[in-house]
């Protein structure tokens, strides 16, 4: 005779067994509502991307797309965050370098309840059809994107050189950092 342990068991794994089979096909068939730039972005509470405008929707590689708005900060206290360039596109590539910012920096800080006019610039180094957004990063806040535009690029790819000397330079460094780590706490490490 069959224990009542084991009976359970049997059911218990075969029933895992069908959730994990179906459940994937359930979950396609549910679709989310997600509008765009919402979903993976949070809308800030904290400061909002207004006015974002671009200069151009085609450019060529090597030219300048450059995006310009107003962040509008929404509560009293000063804030930190930098700007840059988000896109998606149908291919892999989304490869853009910054050229400028406005406020200069990497880091810039945002006054309380006050508008801070913002403007990036950035080179096309690889031709597709982008979908291009603001993205402005808050520190202990998080990112959020402004309502972006449709921007396409064509023309050749441009291959930036790889800086070896910075590679081996951080490599250098990193395993500086793992001899010291081990010869001082060989204890934690194991």
């Amino acid at each position: 005779m069959v224990n009542k342990k084991t009976t359970t068991l049997v059911f218990a794994l075969g029933a895992v067994m069908v959730l994990g089979t179906l459940a994937p096909q359930l979950l396609v068939m549910v679709q989310t509502a997600e509008a765009h730039g919402v979903q993976a972005q949070l809308q800030s509470r904290f400061i909002k991307i207004e006015d974002e405008t671009f200069n151009r929707q085609s450019l060529a590689t090597g030219e300048t797309l450059t995006m310009s708005g107003k962040l509008v900060s929404l509560v009293e206290r000063d804030q930190r965050g930098w700007v840059s360039l988000f896109s998606e596109s149908t291919n892999s590539g989304n490869r853009w370098e910054i050229m400028a910012r406005d406020p200069p920096g990497v880091v810039f800080a945002i006054p309380g309840n006050a508008i801070t006019p913002y403007k990036v610039t950035a080179k096309a180094l690889e031709p597709g059809v982008y979908h291009v957004h603001t993205q402005l990063n808050v520190d202990k806040v998080g990112p959020g994107l402004g309502p972006g535009q449709t921007v396409v690029v064509e023309g050749e790819i441009i291959v930036k050189p790889i800086g070896w000397g910075m590679i081996w330079y951080q490599s250098i460094m990193i395993g500086a950092a793992y001899v010291v780590t081990f010869a001082t706490r060989p204890w934690k490490v194991i």
